[in-house]
């Protein structure tokens, strides 16, 4: 299968497989980047540092970091990773905390990670949420953000860039926004506390009724729809919110989903690095 799109490519390297964003490799010069794909059970992505897995699973997830920053010509150790809580807070990185080894359940309470420095690899873990990458050119600041449909609700994006406008003095219309395969409205179906959270939360959007439609007793929510509407209105433009179009649901077959996989899903990673 390959999901090679207008926004994407596909690659199949040598040891794993990734799909990374034709605008940001216009910058390939200033970034690297990659999102690891793969639904072999033994490719669970970015699960280091979680003490609740065995150490069998910790070993083929570094295994997993090790072949995608191999394929992208980056530093496994230089690896730092949020937790993920489904929080709205965003995190300023100016150095690792680990010298020699890759940051993992160091930042508590943490969704989206910004930098300045070259040579940190910004990482986030899904298997269903959104994930973001957030370039600004000009500044050269990177950012990598897990926003879930909590994340979503909480408007973690637009926190991110008014960080990076905070942190660095980023213009919102030099930033390129990029959203990693996830969850579609085809599939994102709730039921009626999680439409009322989000019914109360962007009854301002006038795009509401593309944003969420009723079928039967469930709900369907456009989580994508949301993040470009409140990116847009943030001052993003519009040609540099670019969404992968990947659902992860549609797509099980390659790409990691907890409403396909159940409790014993994998996960799938996004990385990002100033060079």
């Amino acid at each position: 299968m390959d999901l090679s799109n207008e926004h994407v490519i596909h690659i199949k390297g040598e040891d794993c497989e990734y799909l990374q964003f034709r605008k940001l490799l216009q910058y390939s010069d200033i970034i690297s980047h990659g999102y690891a794909i793969g639904i072999d059970k033994n490719y669970r992505t970015a699960r280091a540092g979680d003490k609740k897995i065995t150490s069998e699973e910790y070993n083929l997830a570094v295994a997993s970091y090790k072949k995608i920053c191999n394929e992208l010509d980056l530093n496994y150790n230089d690896i730092v990773k949020t937790n993920q809580n489904h929080t709205d807070n965003v995190r300023k990185i100016e150095e690792k905390v680990s010298k020699d080894k890759p940051d993992f359940s160091v930042y508590k309470e943490t969704d989206g990670l910004i930098t300045d420095k070259p040579n940190l690899v910004l990482s986030t873990t899904n298997a269903d949420c959104i994930l973001l990458f957030l370039f600004d050119p000009v500044k050269k600041v990177i950012a990598n953000v897990h926003s879930g449909w909590k994340g979503t609700l909480q408007r973690i994006s637009v926190k991110a860039v008014k960080k990076m406008q905070q942190e660095y003095g980023c213009n919102p219309i030099d930033i390129i926004c990029c959203m990693c395969p996830s969850i579609r409205k085809c599939h994102f179906e709730v039921d009626e506390d999680v439409y009322k959270m989000f019914n109360d939360e962007i009854k301002d959007l006038k795009e509401l009724d593309d944003i969420i439609t009723k079928t039967g007793d469930k709900w369907h929510i456009d989580t994508i729809l949301i993040n470009r509407i409140i990116l847009n209105q943030m001052g993003l433009l519009k040609e540099n919110i670019i969404d992968s179009g990947i659902c992860s649901v549609c797509n099980k077959d390659i790409i990691h989903s907890f409403r396909a996989e159940g409790e014993n899903y994998g996960l799938n990673t996004a990385i990002i690095s100033l060079k």
